[in-house]
């Protein structure tokens, strides 16, 4: 059997094991890279090492543990607060009022399970509380967290900037991030159309509520119209403390840094969290165990094999397949809808290290743009994480509010996942390949 084949059957097996056994796939890939590279490559073990990506690793810790420490000192409860009071605590905006803050949260850095974990719970408690359907408020959520998952400063916007210009491609963070965004922020509005039309008749909440007494604070539907909780650092209705201002302020400063002067997202991320730990040390007690080691360690082992990929040349391989197709852009609809796919049952942020290198030869054959390409493929790869078989789908569905029963919130969630896992794809396809920018 050729390195190519071996290659790829260990990158199937890859997502079929993550997917069925509870095994972090990054540990899976490990194994992979370090069986695929001694056994059917020859490659020395510092070889195997060498091809995980130190920069997306360090970028991952920064980014993360300045989020953990904006969660600890309420930054987060205050973001949240602050966006309901800015539409007045209007019940019909609460859902975009959730949309906004996940996706504010994936675009300073929050992993996009992490920011659905923070805003799901409060956002189906508001939907059992007053009448707003539970799908609605639990996919807007999680398409927030897409939205905002593209930006420069965010995970998934790492991803896909480093793949692209380690693979010497072209890169246009903004265009990536803009095209997430709107096909985010119009998968929402459709949403709304069809299961929010009722929602004008809503009352008002009080925005003096937080993410950890977001269950025990919420009245009963038919209760009262104003809910409070006084829990967590900044709670109620003081005003922004010292350390809240100075983290926004750092936040401000890491993305003006990497976007204005070029400068490494890692290391600038992990300076405002070491200067903010330094500041503020009691508030900032825990936050190092905070960072998403778990996500740290599956960029780490998928990366790797990623390496051990390109060595055997898989990413060819496909590519060119792909590229077989009558024109390149039929190989790129292919591509999304094999991302999407498998995104839909395995993690996206794994998946995205791999997808975008398969896509090379068909990107050096065709006249698409690479970073049209490379925007398909990232957003047609994660939009379909409104899947219960995703993490930010079954955080949803594990947090529904009473008024509806598991299997049946599991069962819309899966029929809407099914309907953007075979739309999506598609429409991200015709949106942003086909114009051939």
């Amino acid at each position: 059997m050729t390195p190519e084949w071996v290659s790829i059957i260990a990158l199937v097996l890859l997502f079929v094991v993550g997917t069925v056994l509870p095994i972090n796939m990054g540990a899976l890939a490990f194994v992979a890279a370090w069986l695929v590279g001694m056994f059917s490559l020859d490659m020395k073990e510092k070889d195997i090492i060498g091809g995980m990506s130190g920069d997306l690793v360090l970028t991952l810790v920064g980014v993360t543990y300045l989020f953990a420490i904006a969660k600890n000192n309420g930054t987060v409860d205050l973001i949240v607060r602050s966006a309901v009071k800015l539409v007045g605590g209007r019940v019909a905006l609460i859902p975009w009022v959730m949309f906004g803050v996940t996706a504010l949260l994936t675009a300073i850095g929050a992993a996009s399970p992490a920011a659905c974990a923070i805003v799901g719970p409060v956002a189906l408690g508001f939907a059992g509380a007053f009448g707003i359907n539970p799908l609605l408020m639990g996919m807007f959520v999680v398409h927030g967290a897409q939205a905002g998952g593209f930006s420069p400063i965010s995970i998934y916007g790492t991803i896909t900037n480093s793949v692209m210009a380690e693979n010497g491609l072209p890169t246009n963070e903004i265009a990536v991030f803009a095209v997430s965004f709107v096909v985010n922020l119009l998968i929402a509005a459709l949403l709304y159309a069809v299961l929010g039309r009722n929602l004008a008749r809503g009352g008002r909440v009080d925005a003096a509520v937080d993410t950890d007494a977001a269950h025990a604070s919420l009245p009963s539907p038919g209760g009262a119209t104003a809910v409070s909780a006084e829990t967590g650092a900044g709670a109620g209705h003081g005003k922004a403390t010292t350390a809240q201002l100075i983290t926004l302020f750092m936040f401000i400063a890491v993305a003006g840094l990497s976007l204005v002067f070029d400068k490494n997202i890692g290391f600038t991320s992990i300076t405002g969290a070491v200067l903010l730990t330094a500041m503020f040390p009691r508030e900032q007690k825990g936050a190092v165990s905070q960072i998403a080691w778990a996500t740290v360690l599956l960029v780490a082992g998928v990366s790797t094999f990623a390496a051990v990929l390109e060595e055997a040349g898989a990413p060819e391989y496909v590519g060119t397949w792909a590229a077989g197709f009558s024109t390149a852009v039929l190989g790129a609809l292919v591509l999304c809808y094999v991302g999407g796919i498998v995104s839909a049952f395995a993690s996206s942020t794994a998946l995205l290290p791999i997808i975008i290198p398969i896509a090379i030869p068909l990107i050096r054959s065709g006249d698409v743009s690479p970073v049209a390409i490379a925007a398909a493929l990232s957003v047609a790869s994660t939009i379909v994480d409104v899947s219960p078989y995703s993490t930010n789908g079954a955080l949803m569905v594990a947090n529904r509010p009473d008024t509806i029963t598991e299997e049946r919130f599991y069962k819309q969630v899966l029929g809407y996942a099914a309907i953007v896992t075979l739309v999506g794809p598609l429409l991200v396809w015709a949106a942003v390949v086909l114009p051939g920018w």
